[in-house]
């Protein structure tokens, strides 16, 4: 009876130990999994505020490119070999993860091909336009790719709008609308009719574009748990602003725009779109840092929580064992080998006074209580 009730005891804490082992380890599972996911997304979304950041000085080279050849100036600048050059260095090594080996590929033949190009000031500018337009299509790739654009908190996510599409879109659209200016001063007849036209639309597509960054960077600042987000844009946004409002200024909307102070007003809001963005960019990849750092401190606590649950698991197996060991030794019997000293005391010894305590004495001579008295007595 007492074996059959020690198995049944055993049988029930093997199946209690693995309903709670089994319910266990597929929670640590699925955490570790979605730890696991999410430290791979951060780390993409990390590559793709690399590769963004080597794009912002593509795209203002491209546009003092695109400057400088619609005033005849054939050769690159220096700061377009540069820009190409790094991206090139980060699409070698992160275009396999962004999937943009492609796009960059030909978007550097179209870069190369610029100073190639002839048939006047407006096929120049068609030139230009058309890599700049494979840049900005760069730029979407590229935060689609690294999942920013899928970003779950709302300062990140508002910060990748702001620079990875309005500064970008913005340095674009101010470049156009100077140079459209700029080509206004020496068209005739229907060339200028045409280039009016869109030089206004550049006009309204430069201001809704500047609102769009300005709403983008309120919106990471109101929804940030950054201390230093806030305090780092608003010099340089500031900066910016002062930038815009000289640039629209200049272009005079319904007048004759005035191409000195646009021009400028240009160098100016290029030199705080470029501080803007990498203020930006800065703050994104502190936020993606210390977001990296969290999921690591969870997968350790998921790691400890999974040691303690394997060790308890492991005690409630190997306690009973050691229990039921115990109890099938035997009881130890009192008796004592050969040479070793007892003091115990027959249970079969006479009763005092014989027996009695008079028995415990050593005996020289007779064992007489009255010999020493008589000894006395005599003396």
């Amino acid at each position: 009876m007492t074996s059959r009730r020690t198995r049944l005891r055993s049988a029930l804490a093997v199946i209690l130990t693995v309903l709670v082992l089994v319910p266990t380890a597929v929670l640590f599972g699925r955490v570790w999994q979605q730890n696991s996911d999410q430290r791979a997304q951060t780390d993409l979304e990390r590559e793709g505020v690399q590769y963004i950041t080597a794009l912002a000085p593509l795209v203002s080279a491209l546009a003092e490119s695109q400057s400088s050849a619609l005033q005849g100036v054939t050769a690159p600048p220096d700061s377009l070999a540069t820009a190409i050059s790094r991206v090139s260095a980060l699409d070698a090594s992160l275009g396999d993860d962004l999937k943009t080996k492609e796009r960059w590929a030909d978007l550097q033949d179209k870069i190369t091909k610029l100073p190639k190009t002839t048939g006047g000031q407006l096929a120049i500018l068609q030139a230009h336009i058309e890599a700049t337009d494979l840049t900005l299509a760069l730029y979407s790739a590229v935060r689609r790719n690294s999942e920013l654009a899928r970003d779950p908190d709302s300062d990140v996510s508002n910060l990748q709008q702001a620079v990875a599409v309005d500064m970008p879109t913005t340095v674009v659209l101010v470049s156009r609308m100077a140079d459209y200016a700029q080509a206004l001063q020496t068209a005739t007849g229907a060339t200028q009719a045409t280039l009016g036209i869109q030089f206004g639309q550049e006009v309204l597509a430069v201001q809704d574009s500047v609102n769009s960054l300005t709403e983008s960077l309120q919106a990471a600042v109101d929804n940030t748990k950054s201390s230093t987000l806030s305090g780092g844009l608003v010099t340089t946004l500031d900066s910016f602003r002062r930038g815009v409002e000289s640039m629209t200024r200049g272009a005079n909307p319904g007048g004759t725009p005035n191409v000195a102070t646009m021009s400028t007003a240009q160098t100016a809001l290029q030199t705080a779109l470029n501080a803007l963005a990498g203020v930006t960019l800065k703050e994104m990849d502190k936020l993606l840092a210390n977001r990296a750092d969290s999921l690591s401190y969870r997968r350790i606590e998921a790691l400890l929580a999974g040691a303690v649950a394997i060790l308890l698991v492991l005690g409630a197996l190997v306690l009973p064992v050691i229990a039921r060991r115990r109890e099938s030794e035997p009881e130890s019997t009192g008796f004592t080998g050969p040479g070793e000293s007892t003091r115990d005391i027959a249970a079969n010894r006479p009763a005092p006074p014989y027996g009695g305590q008079y028995d415990l004495t050593p005996a020289y001579g007779d064992n007489d209580p009255t010999r020493r008295e008589r000894s006395g007595a005599i003396r």
